[in-house]
């Protein structure tokens, strides 16, 4: 099958990658001429495991600066572009707009299947094919499930694939070039659009509780006394299967680039449909106020007012995003206060911030790439 991935970020080059590697012929576009150029050299850098050995092994995968080089030569459009959160909690759409001007300017859409992996607001994939109506082309909304730094595996292993349309056969092609790439067999889930939409961002929001659960939990015992068996609880917590292990860990709170704007985006959209929910405001009212235990925490078991250290301000450890990361709102907060901050990082992190955080903080703040840098007792920030 002739696949076309249109938006070659984190997750749209491992997707095209995965579907080359199980014998799809793919064309990818950016906006990034340099990028393209790497990819067509084969010559990029990625902190995802597996990426870059893919695509020195990939024989049917280019890459164009073109989306309507993509639109032609695939029977399958998948587009993940980024789609940011506004103020108000929603998603800006706009790139995905662009996406469907250049379907719309398309001379030939007949009998292709076009589908968006971006996360988007309920009820937008139904507007794009009302857009597209009578040109011949299906809309699908597909999103994927996975973690920065595991997104290779996460795709590979799926709990289950979530698609919103309503054409058989583009169900079933869809459905076909997963079970390509699924390391076994795949949980396929049909369901209309707007339904898949409210999923996607259900599923994330149920993550998010999950976490603040345990962290109130863990906060519980800390203030009962049993702080040094937070642990232990949670592990026989989730032992119950009606509950589940995954994600019930006591940490600094949820952060990424999913996660929090996943969650208010849910209150934002129950809004509009007339519902006042309370469970996506509280929770992130909680992670809040939980960053600010976790600080409490810190100073008050740091009896010796030692400098602090911490193993990445990156939202979890391997990963270079630090878009809303617990880790990095710590270290600010306790920069701000006047303490001293030794952090393990990175070099793509350390170049991102460290001449910002310097000129903010000055000395207080200091990059080492491992402890044995550090020449002078520390109390280690361990979560």
């Amino acid at each position: 099958m002739r696949i076309g991935v249109i938006g070659a970020g984190r997750l749209g080059i491992c997707f095209a990658l995965l579907c080359e590697e199980s014998g799809h012929s793919v064309i990818v576009s950016d906006v990034q001429s340099k990028y393209v150029s790497q990819l067509n050299n084969r010559e990029i850098f990625s902190n995802e495991p597996e990426v870059e050995d893919l695509l020195m092994r990939s024989e049917n995968l280019r890459a164009t600066t073109s989306n309507q080089e993509v639109i032609r030569g695939s029977d399958v459009i998948f587009t993940f572009v980024p789609t940011p959160s506004l103020a108000d909690g929603s998603y800006d759409c706009s790139y995905v707009d662009m996406v469907v001007e250049d379907l719309i300017n398309s001379p030939d859409l007949q009998d292709k299947v076009f589908v968006i992996g971006s996360t988007v607001n309920p009820g937008y994939s139904d507007t794009v094919q009302d857009r597209l109506q009578g040109r011949g082309i299906d809309v699908f909304y597909n999103p994927e499930f996975i973690a920065q730094g595991t997104i290779i595996r996460d795709m590979r292993t799926a709990d289950m694939i979530l698609c919103g349309g309503e054409d058989p056969r583009g169900f079933s092609e869809i459905q076909m070039i997963y079970e390509d790439i699924q390391d076994s067999d795949v949980h396929f889930y049909p369901m209309s659009r707007k339904a898949a939409e409210i999923t996607k961002i259900g599923v994330n929001c149920f993550l998010t509780y999950k976490i603040s659960y345990a962290n109130m939990m863990g906060q519980i015992l800390y203030n009962s006394g049993c702080g040094d068996e937070i642990h232990n609880v949670l592990d026989a917590v989730g032992d119950d299967t009606r509950v589940g292990a995954k994600y019930l860990r006591y940490g600094l709170g949820f952060g990424g680039p999913c996660l929090p704007r996943d969650n208010r985006a849910l209150g934002h959209y129950a809004r509009t449909v007339g519902l006042e929910y309370s469970l996506p405001d509280v929770t992130d009212d909680f992670n809040d106020a939980h960053a600010n235990f976790i600080k409490r925490y810190c100073i008050e078991q740091n009896v010796d007012n030692l400098p602090f250290y911490i193993e990445s301000i990156a939202f979890k450890k391997g990963s270079d995003m630090t878009v809303e990361s617990p880790r990095f709102l710590l270290v600010e907060d306790l920069l701000k206060d006047g303490y001293t901050v030794y952090v393990q990082e990175l070099d793509d992190v350390i170049d991102q911030h460290e001449d910002e955080l310097i000129d903010l903080y000055g000395d207080n703040i200091i990059f080492v790439k491992n402890p044995a840098e550090i020449h002078e007792p520390v109390w280690r920030i361990d979560f």
